[in-house]
């Protein structure tokens, strides 16, 4: 599996994986409002150099908090290579921990992270209504059917 930096691949390539997977390239969580296709990240490419895997993140002090992770081919290892990768990179730059935010809803998020190590450490209550603030088009029901609602933050300390 090659993973490349996302500074390495045409803007406009990253921009349409975002549009295509979240309708915009802006993220908008309690910890900031991100246009993710600015971000340092890694991807994976496929045979056809189309994207299958995208992981964006940005370090503050001894916290590296990953903004974004998707992989559009479940099950072959593309969401733990990258999150490895940025992992590889945290410790590299002296970070203490790798963190991150995802909704209720999101279910296999909760359960990936998980087996990988990441403990939940806080619930944002109501966050998601604050966010739609900012980009109302955030859907009101997401995953099985879950109302989105409140925030969770997901953390691993590193060695």
């Amino acid at each position: 599996m090659n993973i490349y930096q996302v500074e390495d691949l045409p803007k406009d390539k990253i921009i349409e994986f975002f549009k295509l997977h979240w309708g915009s390239p802006e993220m908008v969580i309690s910890s900031g409002v991100y246009d993710c296709s600015a971000l340092d990240g890694f991807a994976v490419l496929n045979e056809e150099d189309k994207i299958i895997g995208l992981i964006t993140y940005i370090i503050k002090n001894t916290e590296c908090e990953i903004i974004s992770l998707d992989s559009t081919e479940e099950g072959k290892g593309i969401g733990t290579s990258l999150v490895e990768e940025v992992e590889n990179l945290a410790k590299k730059k002296n970070c203490r921990i790798v963190k991150l935010i995802t909704t209720n809803d999101n279910l296999l998020a909760l359960k990936f992270y998980q087996k990988r190590g990441f403990i939940l450490s806080q619930i944002i209550l109501n966050a998601v209504e604050e966010a739609r603030k900012v980009k109302p088009e955030i859907p009101l029901i997401g995953n099985e059917g879950i109302q989105i609602r409140d925030e969770i933050v997901l953390m691993k300390v590193l060695n």
